[in-house]
């Protein structure tokens, strides 16, 4: 059976699909699964061994360029990836909808039309999976892949999941114990203040290596750097060093954002601090927890105005990475 399966992004929403994949071997051993995804990300399916091909496309690029030549070449593109038994749309949007009505299948599966946003989308599948809108974003991402292959995955399979990113990487790994900080996102009311932050690093005192993505992470980066001895900034990394050095670590602690959800993604400690966003976005295990400011969050009208994750005590992620580093510091 060759299955094909579309989520085009973000990082923490591909990520939380991939947990799907060794559910999906278990039950269907000599399955080929392809993946349909945008060129930026594919760097996080790299090296998985539950994944036979990758297909990238570049159909964010094309809108930023308002580029109807290099939309209508990538929609092409999709009509030469070959045939399959069965399609899957994982993101639920009309334009990912789209995409796998362009693949060659008899059967392309999605959510339907009360499971998503963007309605649309369920007209172009002929097998439908229902689950609410609001519910676990990782329970959403595992039914949608899974009901159509008749799966069933139990919230008990998804804690006790094996290890999922892998990396052939070969930067250089500091010595432990040492923290991963995630200290951007898509939102600037989702990221946690640089000064606490920086207060965090000076209470727990081992080794805390800042990762960013960007000019305005780097400089809050160096910034922490200067007010801790124990803050030390990351070069720029690709996502497969990204992989290596959090798979590593003995603690992240990070935003509501894609490399924050790595480390779940690698049965590595973390710590995801949320503010406007809902904690059902992840999964909490014996070690991977969440601190949850005290506003409540609408799931289906998400405040960007809204900065409360700055009302995240500093005693509490140290109390709670202390539990968490117990053995290593």
């Amino acid at each position: 059976m060759k299955i094909a399966i579309v989520k085009l992004s973000a990082l923490g929403d591909i990520i939380h699909a991939m947990v799907a994949l060794q559910f999906v071997k278990q039950k269907h051993p000599n399955c080929q699964i392809d993946w349909i995804v945008e060129e930026g990300f594919k760097g996080i399916l790299e090296n998985n061994p539950d994944i036979d091909k990758i297909h990238t496309v570049n159909i964010k690029k094309a809108k930023q360029q308002k580029s109807l030549r290099l939309l209508f070449q990538e929609l092409k593109k999709i009509r030469q990836f070959g045939e399959y038994d069965l399609v899957i749309d994982a993101q639920g949007l009309i334009k990912s909808a789209i995409v796998s009505k362009l693949i060659k299948s008899r059967r392309v599966s999605g959510f339907d039309k009360h499971s998503i946003r963007e309605s649309l989308a369920a007209t172009m599948y002929n097998h439908t999976t229902s689950i609410a809108y609001d519910a676990n974003t990782i329970d959403r991402n595992a039914k949608v892949i899974c009901h159509p292959l008749d799966i069933e995955v139990k919230s008990e399979d998804i804690i006790h999941k094996k290890a999922f990113l892998f990396s052939r990487s070969d930067i250089s790994i500091p010595d432990k114990p040492f923290a991963i900080f995630v200290v951007g996102s898509t939102w600037d009311s989702r990221n946690y203040p640089k000064e606490k932050f920086a207060q965090v690093a000076q209470a727990l005192q081992i080794n805390c290596l800042v990762v960013w993505g960007n000019d305005l992470e780097k400089e809050k980066a160096k910034w922490m750097a200067e007010q801790s001895e124990f803050v030390n900034v990351l070069p720029k990394l690709n996502l497969d060093n990204l992989k290596r050095i959090i798979q590593h670590s003995s603690l992240l602690i990070g935003n509501d954002t894609g490399p924050t959800h790595m480390a779940w993604g690698l049965n590595v400690p973390s710590i995801t601090l949320f503010g406007p966003t809902p904690i059902n976005r992840v999964y909490q295990t014996p070690i991977n927890k969440v601190l949850k400011s005290p506003s409540k969050v609408n799931h289906f009208k998400l405040d960007k105005n809204d900065y409360s994750i700055k009302e995240i005590a500093v005693q509490d992620i140290v109390k709670m990475a202390k539990i968490l580093l117990r053995g290593e510091v």
